[in-house]
């Protein structure tokens, strides 16, 4: 056993641990830090398959901005944790029974005939990029799935903001152009008004 095999194992059940502590923390804050170490371990698993460019975005992309936007989210609502967990032992024969299918389909999947004798990795040269051969497949055998992925995440991108910018009855909103083109006597008024009190400033000033 080399020294990737041993990382490999260690980054392995890292990430199995995490995604378990996922669901059975109590803490929803527990959950999502969590989440963020089975996402850490996983990017380590894709350095050992030479694919640094996924681990990297793995990293910035879900650890650096998804999570931390799901964690602000988690601060700031105000989860009823015995309410959350209302039903649990309820659903949990029926979710042993899913878990036990999943893993019964995992191992044969993996204990098949065509992967018992394993696979060797490729080992690529000194040189070797993934970013520039990851490049290079997107933009030649799958420009048009690339493409007609990026049209709709732009569609999806148009719609979210045009939902935001609609127009409401109840909404309430500034013209930045009336408060541009405003002048001075239209936002101060000077009123002219009688003193109550006389000019001397004594009651009997004024019989005097």
């Amino acid at each position: 056993m080399n020294f990737e095999t041993i990382l490999f194992y260690i980054f392995a059940a890292l990430t199995v641990l995490a995604a378990l502590r996922v669901i059975t923390a109590r803490n929803p804050m527990h959950a999502v830090l969590f989440l963020v170490l089975a996402f850490i371990s996983s990017s380590g698993i894709w350095l050992l398959l030479e694919a640094e460019f996924l681990a990297m975005t793995l990293v910035l992309v879900y650890v650096g901005a998804v999570m931390v936007l799901f964690l602000f989210v988690v601060m700031m609502l105000d989860i009823n944790l015995e309410r959350l967990r209302e039903g649990f032992w309820r659903w949990l024969p029926f979710g042993a029974v899913l878990a036990g299918l999943m893993v019964f389909q995992m191992v044969w999947v993996l204990g098949g005939i065509d992967s018992i004798g394993g696979i060797e990795a490729v080992k690529h040269a000194a040189d070797y990029s993934n970013t520039k051969e990851l490049g290079r497949l997107i933009y030649t055998d799958y420009v048009y799935a690339f493409e007609l992925a990026a049209v709709l995440l732009l569609i999806a991108m148009v719609a979210a903001i045009a939902l935001t910018l609609r127009r409401r009855k109840d909404a309430r909103s500034q013209n930045v152009g009336d408060q541009v083109a405003v002048k001075r006597d239209d936002r101060v008024r000077i009123v002219k008004m009688q003193s109550e009190k006389p000019v001397g400033g004594h009651p009997s000033a004024s019989k005097e």
